[in-house]
């Protein structure tokens, strides 16, 4: 009996460390932090409506390009749920878990699209290819929702489940548009220069925060206009906005003059998590960061001298899902973690 309760303890104590050995100093907004994927490039993962699955987006094994994924919480049962052609991006879950969302450029061609003129600097690339497309949760009966000819993508669904926010060029900006969730009356949401995209809603439906740069000077706008006309976007200056859900009473909620993007809003709807590279000396390592949705209470959450990204809490507000180059096997790996978040620290610190 003694060396079965030395058993236990032993691997308990094992469990626990290999949990807290993913955190950096300072992260007190984690615990039971767990590594959901192994190695490749993982990103822009999501949680299911009811908590329960997990999709995103992935370059693994074979793969040249970004393919879309589900898993189970713990990372088990991970099944490629596209088509396995062309490039993908943006994947989400329908309300009803039966159905899933993504963008896609295979419909255009098999291959993976050209990677972007980084001769310009770094920059984002918005593929004309890009649609969005539903499909059953397993990747089959995948029907096209969107075919303007240009960029479609960065797609995410209201939890009232009656709209999906998108991103697209079809209008020369990159703005925010709406629509219903077979597809059907297409609306655009915002109007101002400058690139909108990234778009989330609330948990209760009522408000979208979004990522946006805001190009005013002379040199900025030349920039900016020549870029756009590439179906390039350069993501150094970007702000977290919210505004309600039929685009008016637009808020600019940050203003770090930063790379700011990824924004998530909280279950409460009083707070938002996104990820920045704000107070970082190489403008490579960006960090989460958390915020009231007035803009006060800005709050540091990770510490990783490299990249963390992509944040989304679980519908209970119980845990955090987000992407990192954290204890990376390979220097250009990108992993997706799970921890269990901590809302009251000065509780958890009594305990």
């Amino acid at each position: 009996m003694k060396k079965f309760l030395v058993f236990i303890l032993f691997t308990t104590l094992a469990l626990s460390f290999a949990q807290e050995k993913y955190l950096m100093e300072g992260e007190k907004r984690f615990k039971n932090i767990k590594m959901l994927t192994e190695d490749g490039e993982n990103a822009e993962a999501y949680f299911s409506f009811d908590g329960t699955k997990i999709i995103y987006q992935a370059t693994v094994g074979d793969l040249e390009c970004d393919q879309i994924f589900t898993m189970n919480l713990d990372g088990s049962n991970k099944q490629m749920v596209s088509t396995g052609k062309g490039r993908t991006t943006c994947a989400y879950f329908y309300p009803d878990g039966d159905k899933i969302l993504y963008a896609s450029t295979h419909h255009f061609n098999n291959d993976c699209p050209p990677p972007p003129d980084r001769s310009k600097g770094y920059v984002w690339k918005l593929y004309d290819e890009f649609d969005i497309f539903m499909a059953n949760s397993d990747g089959t009966g995948l029907v096209q929702l969107t075919s303007s000819g240009k960029y479609d993508a960065e797609a995410t669904i209201s939890p009232k489940g009656d709209k999906i926010v998108f991103t697209s060029t079809r209008d020369g900006d990159p703005e925010l548009y709406l629509m219903n969730l077979d597809g059907s009356e297409q609306t655009r949401l915002t109007f101002e220069k400058g690139y909108d995209g990234g778009a989330f809603f609330s948990a209760d439906g009522n408000k979208i925060v979004f990522r946006a740069s805001r190009p005013k000077t002379e040199k900025e706008l030349e920039d900016y206009n020549e870029l756009v006309n590439e179906g390039l976007v350069r993501p150094t200056n970007l702000e977290i906005f919210v505004m309600d859900a039929d685009g008016k009473n637009m808020k600019q909620v940050t203003d770090l003059k930063a790379a700011s993007f990824a924004p998530f809003f909280h279950p409460d709807g009083e707070r938002i998590i996104f990820s920045s590279n704000y107070g970082s000396k190489d403008r490579r390592e960006f960090n989460l960061f958390i915020i009231n949705i007035d803009g006060s209470g800005l709050e540091q959450v990770t510490f990783n001298p490299s990249f963390d990204g992509f944040p989304m809490f679980s519908p209970d507000g119980k845990y955090l899902i987000f992407g990192s180059n954290r204890f990376n096997k390979n220097p250009n790996d990108t992993n997706i973690f799970i921890a269990e978040w901590i809302d009251d620290i000065n509780q958890e610190e009594g305990n």
